[in-house]
């Protein structure tokens, strides 16, 4: 076993998601040989890539049963003859690979418990895969070194379910940059000086958002979407903005890499994080795109739900809405795009914001549990 060795496993791709990319930034910095198992079913193309970053592809155009085989073939071979000390489960479903196999090799497990497993929204209507995430957590999180959450309601939540000790807040904040040249979405796309940028940027998912500005877009004056992602339901809201007649205000930009994602987001006025209300998961969300937006000065405009509210009104900025109320919504966002002044007072606030909401501050948090090699 090494003692400087990290492994860091996820059922995703590093390149698309931040919290695992600073994961592996952070300690490779501090002197770690790290190594990242993750994964893509995903991205169109893809080309598999091995190394200190692997990236395997997996498909589910056969069977689940056959992606499942494949993921748990390929990560508990990873694990077994990894020389790792110390070994991070980025989700539940690296978990249980990580504590059985990892605790035989006699690493520390860290567990990122980075969703309410037994509520998330996705799986509303498949209650018995839900049950089945909540057995595993609950049954292999009870043999790892530490637990962290992405918020205070989430460890809050975790700590009771299933009586564990202090569990330690990592929020998704991200490395702290300075933006030097914010790419220009008017000009890319032939916009008016005066027409606005509204920003959707994640994962296109159901839940977060896009259908309720799709409903009201047509009503809202000077501005137009720019949706920055991809997922499984990218080409369902790409045929519903046709078919809403929305294709002069909604563009779809495409996937980018976490190095240069930053630079598209801040060339937008208003970043958007209307997360609704179809699980407790969702209701206790704090995204890391939120922290994307205020590190590059974009001022944001989100649900009023309890995690989110609490950085808008601590830090003031950014506005929120009842996701559930439309006329508030029409109301609060309209106000938003058409007050350049007080845009740009909170843009001042981002910017002031970012010097603490960012990931170099927030991984101190974690780092006594670790031995920096010298």
């Amino acid at each position: 076993m090494n003692a400087n060795s990290v492994l860091i496993t996820f059922l995703g791709n590093i390149h698309y998601d931040t919290r695992t990319f600073n994961l592996y930034k952070t300690f490779s910095e501090k002197g770690f040989d790290v190594d990242v198992v993750s994964f893509d079913w995903l991205t169109e193309r893809f080309k598999a890539e091995k190394g200190k970053i692997s990236v395997y592809k997996l498909t589910k155009k056969y069977s689940s049963i056959l992606f499942y085989f494949y993921f748990a073939l390929i990560i508990s071979f990873r694990i077994l003859f990894s020389k790792a000390k110390f070994i991070f489960a980025e989700d539940v479903y690296t978990l249980p690979f990580c504590v059985v196999f990892g605790k035989m090799k006699g690493a520390r497990i860290f567990y990122d418990s980075r969703e309410v497993y037994g509520h998330l929204a996705g799986l509303g209507e498949k209650k018995t895969i839900q049950s089945w995430l909540v057995k595993i957590e609950k049954t292999f999180i009870q043999h790892t070194t530490k637990v962290f959450t992405t918020g205070p309601l989430d460890s809050a939540h975790i700590e009771k379910e299933y009586n564990l000790d202090e569990t330690i807040v990592i929020r998704n904040l991200p490395l702290y940059t300075e933006i030097k040249n914010p790419f220009d979405f008017r000009a890319h796309y032939k916009l008016s000086a005066d027409t606005k940028i509204l920003l959707y940027q994640g994962i296109i998912l159901h839940g977060r958002g896009l259908k309720i500005i799709y409903d009201i877009l047509s009503e809202l004056d000077n501005c137009v979407l720019v949706v920055i992602g991809g997922g499984e339901f990218k080409d369902y809201y790409q045929k519903l903005s046709i078919e809403k007649g929305l294709s002069d205000k909604v563009f779809f930009f495409g996937k980018l890499g976490q190095n240069e994602l930053l630079n598209y987001t801040a060339g937008a006025d208003i970043g958007l994080s209307l997360i609704e209300n179809l699980s407790l998961s969702y209701y206790y969300a704090l995204p890391n795109k939120m922290f994307e937006y205020i590190l590059t000065g974009v001022p944001v405009f989100a649900s009023n739900f309890p995690q989110m509210k609490d950085i808008i009104d601590q830090y003031n900025v950014g506005s929120y809405s009842d996701p559930e109320n439309r006329e508030e919504i029409i109301s609060n966002l309209q106000m938003l795009i058409d007050d350049n002044n007080y845009r740009s007072e909170l843009k001042r606030n981002c910017l002031k914001a970012s010097k603490q909401l960012n990931w170099e501050k927030e991984i101190e948090k974690l780092l006594p549990y670790i031995i920096i090699p010298n």
